[in-house]
């Protein structure tokens, strides 16, 4: 360890240590050391180099895949309400119904996750190839899963379950070697006075407080919380509502906290984060000088609804999966647990599915940049450059019936050509437009097989690429 490093970990120390008077004494989670860097500025973007960002985006750039886990007091009415099947997504059954604070706050007492297995869910997101965990810690119905001095509505307080659940899944997280990370809704919420609410407040309990109160009671004191007590690799913020540049400060601020965090671009008034995050859509050609993840359902809802069956198949995801590693970008899929603590089996088939692809195939998704190629025909391709050339990774969806794969308008001189699965070499031609490489019989795997090309120096490609 260097000594400015000594230094900026002595710092943070004792900014932890302030930050643990206001905070509950509970037993905190091992730590991980995700990039510590100098402070965050407090009304500007971050205050560090390039060379600096590189070094704290590094492990999320090379991860590519991650689970979203959106669970709560949602999962009890599981998206019905009085009889009645609600439209829309589980978790937000509280704002589509308008059910009032108070009947709503009662799901509270039949919500004991006594099936709920940490080490379990850690497990499958490794199996599945998944380099990170990202969890609701507070999603908009205001409901902690974890135990906080700023709100009894959470689930120490208001459930019979009565304990923590947030770090148990951080310890198990980072003992299966995944980054761990928190979402929390920082604007809206129905059930903590002064929240916001998309479509407006339809119970007077939310109106008891203003908005400036919910941030400096609620919000603010949360946040330094699950900073200082769980130390997330990623802050996912979410909806920012009414969230003002003064409001945005205030939580901004408490990112020195944890230099090494990484956060998205909805925490509101401009402020950009770290990270696109486009929804349930793969965007067209990714985002150009900007790191983004595609966040998306295995089926039609974030939080579990006991009759949504509309599932994505594996082969759809883990065509998904190299489709945005080719674009640049991550995958950041999600489960839906029951209220038992259960994540459904067709989500956890899907999930080993995609898991025995990556075991195999993990070498063209990690690690990865965006393809050189604005467009092939087979299917998509990633590559990783090194100081000794370029390996592309060929993602081939359509497995051509004339044995041809055209990389159109590649130029460089090619070393070699193996399928990835079983390292059989391939022959080549370099006709004038472009490189094809040659295959025949079956494809090696019936829905996305990995071709490896080594060429040297970055990739050259003609005018007539991708025509």
């Amino acid at each position: 360890m260097t000594g400015n490093r000594w230094m900026q970990r002595l710092w943070l120390g004792a900014v932890l240590v302030l930050a643990g008077c206001a905070t509950q004494k509970v037993q905190t989670p091992a730590a991980v050391d995700h990039g510590l860097l100098p402070p965050r500025g407090t009304t500007t973007e971050l205050n560090e180099t390039p060379q600096q960002r590189d070094q704290r985006m590094a492990w999320w750039r090379a991860a590519k895949f991650g689970m979203f886990i959106h669970w709560g007091v949602y999962s009890v009415p599981a998206g019905t309400y009085q009889g009645r099947q609600i439209p829309g997504l589980g978790e937000w059954i509280m704002n589509r119904a308008k059910i009032p604070c108070a009947v709503y706050q009662q799901f509270a007492k039949e919500f004991n996750p006594v099936q709920y297995d940490p080490d379990a869910w850690a497990a499958l997101a490794q199996e599945a190839g998944m380099k990170y965990i990202i969890i609701t810690a507070k999603h908009h119905d205001g409901f902690c899963m974890f135990p906080t001095q700023a709100s009894k509505w959470n689930i120490v307080d208001a459930t019979p379950y009565g304990k923590d659940v947030i770090g148990p899944l951080a310890d198990a997280a980072r003992r299966h070697g995944l980054h761990f990370g928190l979402y929390y809704s920082q604007a809206q919420d129905w059930n903590n006075p002064g929240g916001a609410a998309i479509g407006g407040h339809w119970d007077k309990a939310q109106d008891a407080k203003t908005m400036d109160d919910y941030i400096d009671q609620i919000a603010v004191p949360q946040v330094r919380e699950i900073l200082t007590r769980y130390r997330p690799a990623v802050l996912w913020w979410d909806t920012p509502r009414d969230m003002t540049k003064a409001r945005a400060d205030k939580l901004r601020a408490l990112l020195a906290l944890d230099p090494g965090v990484i956060t998205n671009n909805r925490l509101g008034a401009g402020y950009k984060g770290d990270t696109e995050t486009p929804e349930q859509r793969i965007p067209a050609t990714g985002f150009k000088n900007r790191d983004w993840e595609t966040c998306m359902t295995i089926n039609g809802t974030w939080g579990y609804k006991s009759y949504d069956k509309n599932w994505k198949s594996s082969d759809d995801l883990i065509r998904k999966l190299c489709d945005i590693a080719s674009k640049g970008g991550n995958f950041l899929l999600n489960v839906g647990p029951t209220s038992q603590g259960i994540i459904p089996q067709p989500e956890v088939d899907r999930l080993r599915a995609i898991g025995q692809w990556m075991k195999v195939n993990g070498e063209a998704i990690y690690d990865t940049t965006a393809s050189p190629f604005p467009k092939l025909a087979f299917g998509r391709c990633t590559k990783r450059v090194t100081e000794s050339g370029t390996t592309l990774y060929l993602l081939v969806f359509t497995w051509p019936s004339d044995g041809n794969l055209l990389l159109p308008g590649l130029g460089n001189e090619v070393t070699s050509a193996t399928i990835l699965a079983s390292g059989a070499s391939l022959p080549m031609s370099h006709p004038a437009d472009g490189l094809v490489v040659h295959v025949t019989g079956k494809a090696p795997d019936p829905v996305v097989s990995v071709i490896k090309v080594k060429i040297k120096g970055m990739p050259d490609l003609s005018p007539l690429a991708g025509h």
